[in-house]
C-alpha cells in the first residue's frame, strides 16, 4: 500500500545506545513495488527492511513527462523523476537527474550501476558518501555496441575513482576490482538474496497453461543473450535422449540474429514460451522442474540462479568462478554442450534417488548465505561503520 506524502519522513533519533538511523537514497532502479527486473527487486527487499528498522530511505523511481508526487511504500519514501525519451542515453539521463536530486541531505547516496559514474561526483561535492554497485561486468555483455561498450569500460574505471566504496554481489567480483583497480575505492562483498520456497507453496495446476507435468521438464529463465549460453543449453539438450520437454523463458521474439538462431531450434520439445511476469506462473514453473538450466557468465550472484537454489531445484549451471561461489556442490557445471547433455543423461537415469537431498542442499545455502534478512544485517553493520548522520534533512 502506498500514500502521497508531503516531504520526507525524518530520521528516528537514536535511542540510548543504539547507532543513530541514517538518510539514505538509493538510486539506479526504475522504481518500487518491484516488476521488472533484478535491481528493481534488490532495491524493494533492501528499502523496506532499511525502514523497518528507523532508517529514512529514499527509491528514486521513473516517472513519464508529468511529475509525480512523492509517495510512501512501506515506510520508504519513492520520488519520481522524469526519464526522457532519447534511446539507449535515457536511463543515462535518468540516472544523473536522479544524481543531481540527491547530492544533498543525505548520509548514503547508493547507487545501483556505474553508467552515470561521472555524476556521483555532485553528491560527493556536497560532503554526501556514494556507493556504487558494480553489478558484474556490463561492459562484457553483447547487446552493447562496440561504443556503448567503450564507454561502460570507461565508466567502471570512474566508478571506482569517484565512489567511496564500491559493493559487489559476487567475492570473485569484488576481487576483481581490488586487482583492477588498486588504488580506487575499496570494494566490498555483500550478496543478492532470495525467499526460501517449499514445494507445496507452488500451485501444480498452474503448469497446465503450458501442457506440462510436475518434475517432467527442464527449465530455463533467461534473456535472451550470448553471455547467457541459452544456445548451448539448446544444443546439449537436443544431444540428450530424454523425453522431458526444455521450457525457455525469455523474450524469444526473434529480433536479433541471435534470437533467429534460437527460434530455428523451436519444436515440441523445446518451447520457447516468451517472457513470464506473472509471479505464481512462474514459482510453479521454478518448484516443479525437474531441472533448472544456467547458463549466465558475465553477472556476479545473479538471481535468477538463487531462485533455483531457493526452490529446491537441480541445478546444472554454465561453469564459471560466478556460478560456482553460488550453487557450490549443490549443482553441476557445463562448458560445452556435450557435458551438459551427459549431465541430463545422469538427472533422467539417477535424479529421482537424490533430488531430495540435492533440494535439502539448494535450500540450506539459501538459508545459510542469501536470505534477505541477512543480507540488509550486512549492509546496516557497513552503514553504521562507514557513514555518519547529516545535519541537513533530505530534500
Amino acid at each position: 500500500m502506498s500514500v502521497s506524502v508531503e516531504s520526507a519522513p525524518q530520521a528516528a533519533p537514536a535511542s540510548a545506545g543504539q547507532p543513530a538511523a541514517l538518510r539514505i537514497a538509493i538510486l539506479g532502479a526504475r522504481g518500487i513495488p518491484a516488476n521488472y527486473g533484478g535491481f528493481e527487486t534488490f532495491a524493494e527487499q533492501l528499502a523496506t527492511r532499511l525502514a523497518a528498522r528507523g532508517h529514512q530511505v529514499t527509491v528514486y523511481a521513473e516517472c513519464g513527462d508529468q511529475p509525480v508526487a512523492d509517495i510512501l511504500y512501506q515506510g520508504v519514501r519513492v520520488r519520481s523523476r522524469r526519464r526522457p525519451r532519447w534511446g539507449p542515453a535515457s536511463v543515462l539521463a535518468y540516472d544523473s537527474a536522479c544524481l543531481w536530486d540527491a547530492r544533498r541531505g543525505y548520509d548514503l547516496v547508493y547507487m545501483l550501476g556505474y553508467g552515470a559514474a561521472w555524476a556521483c561526483w555532485w553528491p560527493r561535492v556536497y560532503g554526501v558518501p556514494v556507493w556504487i554497485n558494480v553489478d558484474g561486468l556490463e561492459w562484457a555483455r553483447s547487446k552493447w555496441s562496440w561504443a556503448a561498450r567503450t564507454y561502460l569500460r570507461c565508466m567502471e574505471w570512474v566508478a571506482a575513482k569517484v565512489a567511496t566504496r564500491l559493493i559487489a554481489d559476487a567475492q570473485a567480483i569484488a576481487q576483481r576490482f581490488r586487482q583492477t583497480y588498486p588504488g580506487g575505492a575499496p570494494s566490498s562483498f555483500i550478496a543478492y538474496g532470495a525467499d526460501l520456497v517449499q514445494a507445496g507453496e507452488a500451485d501444480p495446476s498452474l503448469l497446465a497453461a503450458w501442457g506440462l507435468e510436475p518434475h517432467r521438464y527442464m527449465l530455463v529463465v533467461a534473456r535472451p543473450e550470448p553471455e547467457n549460453h541459452i544456445l548451448e543449453i539448446v544444443q546439449g539438450y537436443v544431444r540428450h535422449a530424454g523425453a522431458w520437454p526444455l521450457v525457455v523463458v525469455g523474450d524469444v521474439s526473434g529480433n536479433t540474429p541471435y534470437q533467429r538462431q534460437l527460434k530455428a531450434l523451436a519444436s515440441d520439445k523445446v518451447r520457447f514460451v516468451g517472457g513470464i511476469y506473472d509471479a505464481e506462473q512462474l514459482k510453479s514453473l521454478r518448484v516443479h522442474a525437474a531441472c533448472y538450466l544456467h547458463g549466465h557468465s558475465v553477472g556476479g550472484t545473479n538471481p535468477s540462479l538463487l531462485e533455483a537454489l531457493a526452490c529446491g531445484n537441480w541445478v546444472i549451471a554454465h561453469d564459471n568462478p560466478y556460478n560456482r561461489e553460488v550453487a557450490r556442490d549443490a549443482a553441476e557445471y557445463f562448458s560445452t554442450p556435450e557435458q551438459l547433455a551427459r549431465s541430463l543423461d545422469r538427472l533422467v537415469s539417477e535424479g529421482a534417488a537424490l533430488q531430495s537431498q540435492r533440494a535439502r542442499r539448494s535450500r540450506e545455502i539459501v538459508a545459510t548465505h542469501y536470505t534477505w534478512e541477512g543480507i540488509t544485517d550486512a549492509y546496516e553493520a557497513l552503514m553504521h561503520a562507514q557513514c555518519r548522520p547529516a545535519r541537513e534533512a533530505a530534500p
